[in-house]
């Protein structure tokens, strides 16, 4: 499968898995997991039908590890990003003592002021690296690299939780934790 389909389904079965799975009959369970066989069903009978191998393909090839099987390899669900009400069944972690976050110019005035909130989604993203808060900041418009003072904030009784791709999640984070990275 060239790069081209793996983004084209990616790009579906996000809308799919984190937003609209209503729109294609699908029904999430607990901690967000699909059959497999279900869903493919539904792509087939909505008219973008994705095989077994490109549904792996997607999950394994994905340098975003936006999705992943459970152990059996018979449910599937979008590891964070949803829209949608879905436990996720994540457990609290401890984060590391800096985090990151990328956005784009146009949006750096309000979150000093306001911090940064989670939006339509269920939780803030946060990157342990500077490289992937550029990339996710970069998909807008010009990067800027937000430091988040994870260590202050996990002082302070806030909850931090980390997906299976290895994204860091909070409900929020205040302005006084952030600092621009030149």
């Amino acid at each position: 499968m060239d790069e081209q389909r793996r983004t084209t389904i990616s790009k579906y079965l996000s809308k799919y898995l984190r937003h609209q799975p209503e729109r294609l009959g699908l029904e999430l369970a607990s901690g967000g997991w699909v059959d497999v066989a279900d869903l493919l069903a539904a792509c087939q009978q909505h008219g973008f039908a994705i095989s077994v191998t490109e549904l792996h393909d997607v999950v394994i090839l994905n340098n975003k590890q936006r999705f992943a099987f459970d152990a059996t390899q018979t449910r599937i669900r979008a590891n964070q990003g949803h829209s949608v009400a879905v436990d996720l069944q994540l457990e609290p972690a401890i984060p590391p003592a800096d985090l990151y976050h990328g956005t784009t110019e146009r949006n750096v005035s309000a979150i000093q002021r306001e911090g940064l909130h989670k939006m339509r989604r269920h939780h803030v993203h946060l990157s342990a690296d500077v490289a992937t808060a550029q990339m996710v900041g970069g998909r807008h418009g010009k990067p800027v690299v937000l430091l988040v003072d994870a260590a202050a904030m996990q002082r302070d009784g806030i909850e931090f939780f980390r997906s299976a791709n290895g994204v860091w999640l909070v409900d929020h984070v205040a302005p006084h934790y952030l600092r621009r990275i030149e």
